[in-house]
């Protein structure tokens, strides 16, 4: 199955790939090429979601969506933790063009305040965490509505993380190159 390239104008959102990038965990980037990609049943629930979101005077930012399993090896060798990342060889919601890591714009096109940054691997991170200040939760939770309002399930530990339910038992993964240009 093609995966859907997600970009403005057919997806009012901003793209920010930050495995393309260097500014990720790994300090290098991890794709060669950035590619914003997803399952056409991910692309309907995310643009549910951009539709959710502009009443609010919302948008979304967009740091990863599929990754191609490849890439989800490179991560974990660089950091092998499973509370913060899928192992690899279970398969990731991402490899599977199903899981979208984002954030919250305002209307000025700043991030809202999430309590901690984007792949923080720290108890920070987990949904419901109190110790961040309470405008950093109030924000997380809108986060949370929108998504899961959308049709997305939600990962306890990262507040950024959101997929498809029964995402490994109903979506196969998808090797880099597969059903879409390669990224790797």
């Amino acid at each position: 199955m093609p995966l859907v390239p997600i970009a403005p104008p057919d997806f009012d959102v901003e793209i920010d790939l930050r495995y393309a990038t260097e500014r990720n965990f790994t300090g290098r980037p991890v794709y060669a090429r950035a590619l914003p990609l997803l399952h056409p049943a991910a692309a309907a629930g995310l643009r549910r979601a951009i539709d959710l979101a502009r009443p609010l005077g919302l948008r979304l930012k967009l740091f990863d969506l599929y990754r191609p399993p490849e890439a989800q090896w490179k991560l974990w060798n660089h950091t092998p933790d499973p509370e913060f990342l899928a192992v690899p060889w279970r398969g990731s919601p991402h490899g599977r063009g199903v899981a979208v890591d984002l954030t919250l714009l305002d209307e000025q096109g700043r991030e809202l305040d999430m309590g901690t940054e984007f792949d923080a691997f720290t108890p920070r991170s987990h949904h419901g965490d109190q110790e961040i200040p309470v405008a950093a939760q109030r924000n997380r939770l809108v986060l949370l509505g929108l998504m899961t309002a959308a049709g997305f399930d939600f990962y306890r530990a990262e507040w950024w993380h959101y997929q498809l339910f029964d995402a490994r038992a109903l979506y196969p993964l998808i090797a880099d190159g597969a059903a879409a240009p390669a990224m790797m």
